[in-house]
């Protein structure tokens, strides 16, 4: 997993002499890291400026959300407005040919006047599809409304959505790619509700804490995960009924704060899981204790996530 990069790139290093013993296979396997400190040195992190043609809204280029879709061709935006409420829509992503970065903002924004806790992209008729869209306060009543991606397209707008439904203040959903449940998405405050969207058939799973961060499992078996303000994980086989006696949950473990984070790696016996205690901790869920600990994160009281590119060991 992450490697521990210097925090200035190493002088006189031939790069391509180095990319070239490694496609050559004979780069010994300890200057793995020193590869990766060579890729990172020659990063450059660049500022995107969003200009907004709308000036009659002021106080809009603060992001409250932003989530990539699988492509990494579009993000899902939320941002805050002055007067309260959020407003939401697609920003498009091209490169030309000479390597410059376009964006497209949608003009088909929507505006809500609550609280937009949690959005997650939804495959229903083809990847990413949907968005998924939770909206509410503590203490009123919220809605979770899946809507068609189409509905923020500047040329072809579709209006409508394909369903929406009154929930209590909840704090993230989830949608499930497993094809066992293919059109099955979850929502949850003190209860994790699962439901199909094309059927609209409801499992209720009573929760004794709120769960603020959960991830389905993608490919071997129809598993939710959930990480829980108390700092309990736990998970749920979709394919059991909710019990009273809470012998649904597949397996339990613990951290010592709240989970802001849970990510299932693609071998599925393992998860990454953070806390508002800054811990970040690799489990095999088939254990109860965490294989591995990452050091060197900080939070104290924020819904920070933490994402995973498998294919590069790296840990964000």
């Amino acid at each position: 997993f992450p490697c521990h990069l210097q925090k200035a790139p190493r002088r006189g290093l031939n790069t391509s002499l180095l990319l070239q013993k490694r496609h050559l296979g004979v780069l010994p396997e300890h200057s793995y890291c020193l590869v990766h400190e060579v890729k990172v040195s020659e990063m450059r992190r660049h500022k995107l400026e969003i200009q907004s043609t709308d000036n009659s809204i002021s106080n809009t280029d603060n992001f409250r959300l932003i989530v990539g879709d699988s492509a990494c061709e579009r993000v899902f935006t939320v941002n805050d407005v002055s007067h309260g409420g959020c407003k939401y829509g697609i920003m498009n992503f091209s490169s030309s040919s000479k390597g410059s970065l376009s964006v497209e903002m949608c003009d088909n924004l929507y505006f809500t006047n609550r609280k937009v806790n949690s959005i997650c992209w939804a495959s229903v008729n083809y990847p990413d599809s949907h968005v998924l869209c939770l909206v509410g306060v503590a203490d009123t009543p919220g809605c979770v409304s899946l809507l068609p991606a189409s509905l923020f397209s500047n040329s072809n707008p579709q209006p409508g959505m394909l369903c929406s439904f009154k929930i209590s203040s909840a704090w993230s959903c989830a949608w499930c790619l497993n094809p066992q449940f293919d059109k099955t998405f979850s929502t949850l405050s003190r209860r994790v509700i699962v439901k199909d969207a094309e059927t609209g058939r409801t499992q209720t799973y009573s929760v004794g804490s709120d769960v603020l961060a959960q991830q389905f499992a993608l490919r071997q078996v129809p598993v939710l995960f959930n990480g829980c303000r108390s700092g309990e994980i736990f998970s749920i086989d979709l394919r059991q009924r909710g019990r009273r006696d809470h012998s649904w949950k597949a397996s339990r473990f613990h951290q010592e704060s709240a989970i802001t984070s849970v990510r299932v790696l693609q071998d599925e016996n393992y998860l990454l899981a953070a806390d508002m205690l800054g811990q970040i901790k690799l489990w095999d869920v088939r254990g109860t204790k965490p294989v591995q600990e990452y050091k060197g994160h900080h939070n104290e009281h924020a819904y920070l996530p933490i994402h995973v590119n498998e294919c590069e060991g790296l840990l964000l």
